[in-house]
């Protein structure tokens, strides 16, 4: 039987000094192979923070990830072992001083076409030729559904007060460290205490308030929501939004160009959305537990 090994990487982008955007490829002296930065996942680590914990690693670049790439698949040459690789396109945060080691003993930035004839493989070449129109992206928004609260029919309060319960409070702690890992610069809820409790522990670890606003309310108009979420993606921050289950399926499926009711989005799970100004550009969904292999 065939083992599979999970990795993560990512394709880190800046703009060089001749205004050209460059990716960051690292050198590997035991393969004397030029690559993407990448590595095997912790024991139950989710593979995003694997990523840019990877990237970090091996390139001393803290990096905010943006849209999702294609993974790749391969086999490593250990017999019936194969490696299982998810990308995201990054943003070089801030790039820290270099220390070779015996794992990687060069780093270097290449504008994008050059990297492609650079890496060794071919598999890594198909990952960044994928890249150039996620470069693009200068603004996103994470529009998540609030986590488990319950039974609305068991509930005798006002609905907005329904709380988050035992099993949505974890899961909106564990969300935490995932929606930080891209560097978000606003938190913006809907209404509903649940949808405010979802994203207060985000707002706890980032330092940032929490705006509630309630064109994002389940009753609220997915065309109105659709074209606030425009406005703040043309900011050229990153926003997370909690909202409802009602309405995110019509907000992206406008966004998309799909039938909303195509368009699973489970509590606690989000759909990371990438715009070029207010260009729609991609979108990938998010899950707290990535399906397994």
């Amino acid at each position: 039987m065939t083992r599979v090994v999970r990795a993560a990487g990512g394709v880190v982008g800046r703009v060089g000094a001749g205004g050209d955007v460059e990716v960051v490829l690292v050198h590997r002296p035991r393969y004397d192979d030029w690559s993407l930065p990448k590595g095997k996942l912790d024991p139950g680590e989710h593979p995003l923070l694997g990523a840019v914990r990877e990237v970090y690693e091996e390139t001393a670049v803290r990096a905010a990830p943006r849209l999702r790439l294609p993974g790749t698949q391969y086999l490593t040459g250990d017999p019936d072992v194969e490696k299982s690789v998810d990308y995201w396109a990054m943003v070089c945060r801030h790039a820290e001083e270099f220390v070779p080691n015996d794992e990687v003993d060069d780093v270097r930035w290449v504008p994008v076409a050059q990297a492609i004839r650079l890496l060794t493989y071919a598999h890594d070449r198909g990952v960044l030729a994928a890249y150039p129109p996620l470069s693009r992206v200068d603004g996103l928004v994470v529009l998540l559904r609030h986590a488990y609260a319950g039974d609305r029919d068991t509930w005798d309060g006002d609905d907005d007060h329904r709380p988050l319960d035992g099993n949505g409070k974890a899961t909106a702690e564990a969300l935490a460290p995932l929606l930080a890992a891209y560097a978000p610069t606003r938190v913006v809820s809907a209404r509903p205490d649940r949808c405010v409790q979802t994203v207060k522990p985000l707002a706890a670890l980032t330092g940032l308030p929490v705006e509630v606003d309630d064109r994002f309310d389940e009753c609220a108009d997915a065309p109105t929501a659709a074209a606030v979420i425009r406005e703040l993606a043309a900011r050229d921050g990153v926003t997370v939004v909690c909202s409802q289950g009602g309405l995110i399926p019509g907000v992206v499926g406008m966004l998309l160009g799909r039938d909303p009711g195509s368009l699973s989005t489970p509590k606690g799970s989000a759909w990371v959305l990438g715009f070029a100004g207010t260009d729609f550009v991609g979108a990938d969904r998010l899950d707290l537990q990535p399906p397994p292999m």
